[in-house]
């Protein structure tokens, strides 16, 4: 039987994107491309553990806020905050499985943009977000950012956490967001990740069970 894409080759694998047969060399080229690959694809797994992570130096250097430095004792200090951005994106990604990297960089550069503007001008403007799925991912984190800061408050009384500090945190988020995607338009290799570092239940400010593998790339 022949190939249910390029119906010239012979079909050798099953592709559960669309119930059907397909050649190893569809497979490849319309991988997250054309096909809508759901994350427990064995072919899927098997590549993505074969690519190598995309260096920040051959990405969009002006997405990846160049001029701010993030100094390793900054991530040690706002490890929390960090991670409570990283449990937002996962319960969004897994609330939503249609959620694509693509949904979740942008959801970030909206907001990371804000954030920017906040600090340098004191002014809370909103970037557009134009999607649906982005808006909800934004919202999810903004609620995170909320609830930190009233946590802080119960138990120190008074919150510590400053703009500025949540501007860079995103700005660390993103980068690896970049790194972590395939950059394909139907990625969802850094969804996924972010969604397997935590349990389902875990606290929003919960740390997972690799800490250190978000942290320092």
């Amino acid at each position: 039987m022949s190939c249910a894409i390029c119906e010239t080759r012979k079909e050798k694998r099953f592709c559960p994107a669309i119930h059907g047969r397909i050649c190893p060399q569809c497979c490849g080229e319309q991988r997250e491309v054309s096909l809508d690959c759901p994350s427990d694809c064995v072919y899927l797994r098997q590549a993505r553990q074969h690519e190598r992570p995309r260096p920040i130096s051959g990405l969009d250097q002006a997405a990846l806020f160049p001029h701010v430095e993030l100094s390793r004792q900054f991530l040690y200090e706002q490890e929390h905050l960090i991670l409570g951005i990283y449990f937002a994106l996962a319960k969004s990604a897994r609330r939503k499985l249609l959620v694509k990297d693509i949904d979740l960089i942008a959801a970030l550069s909206g907001l990371t943009r804000s954030y920017e503007t906040l600090v340098n001008s004191g002014l809370h403007y909103e970037s557009p977000i134009a999607g649906v799925i982005q808006q909800a991912v934004v919202a999810e984190i903004q609620a995170m950012i909320k609830e930190y800061r009233e946590t802080e408050h119960q138990n120190l009384g008074y919150s510590r956490l400053r703009d500025t500090d949540v501007f860079r945190a995103l700005v660390f988020v993103m980068r690896m967001a970049y790194s972590h995607t395939s950059g394909r338009p139907k990625s969802r290799a850094f969804a996924d990740f972010v969604v397997g570092q935590f349990p389902e239940k875990s606290s929003r400010l919960a740390a997972p069970a690799e800490t250190h593998s978000i942290i320092i790339p």
